[in-house]
């Protein structure tokens, strides 16, 4: 994702702004976990996961073993919620990073408001530099790679 840049006039750090996130920006993996989690999200798509139950669990009448019975759909169920881990931590993680702009856009717009009613309030221009500082801080601090 490419996001707009604008410049703290008090830390001079550049900081990203919400409006710069994208949708052309997505790569073809994170259009196609989008839409996995947007399917995964409806009622219906329990009513097919309960359907595959119930068209399971009969079929012990088909198949002799137990054992076998049990695999097809331990290894169905498996499978399933393996892709879907994957398909859904894409979605959470550009979730999550789409609210944390807009905490730092909010955060910096206080910090705006804050300095220009500072004059003579030392403990206001204080707290206004640590806000502005905090800005895109989970970027600084944090283990992103």
């Amino acid at each position: 994702m490419t996001h707009r840049k604008t410049s703290s006039p008090t830390t001079g750090r550049d900081r990203d702004m919400p409006s710069s996130v994208s949708g052309e920006d997505m790569t073809m993996f994170d259009h196609f976990a989008e839409a996995a989690s947007t399917f995964a999200s409806k009622a219906w798509f329990f009513a097919l996961c309960v359907l595959l139950i119930l068209v399971w669990a009969p079929s012990i009448l088909i198949i002799d073993k137990v054992d076998t019975w049990q695999l097809i759909i331990n290894t169905a169920t498996t499978i399933v919620t393996f892709l879907m881990v994957a398909l859904l931590q894409n979605s959470q993680t550009r979730a999550n990073e789409a609210v944390q702009h807009k905490l730092n856009a909010i955060a910096d717009g206080l910090a705006d408001l804050m300095e220009a009613h500072s004059e003579g309030k030392s403990h206001l221009s204080q707290d206004m530099i640590e806000l502005r500082d905090a800005v895109g801080l989970e970027h600084r601090e944090g283990t992103h790679g």
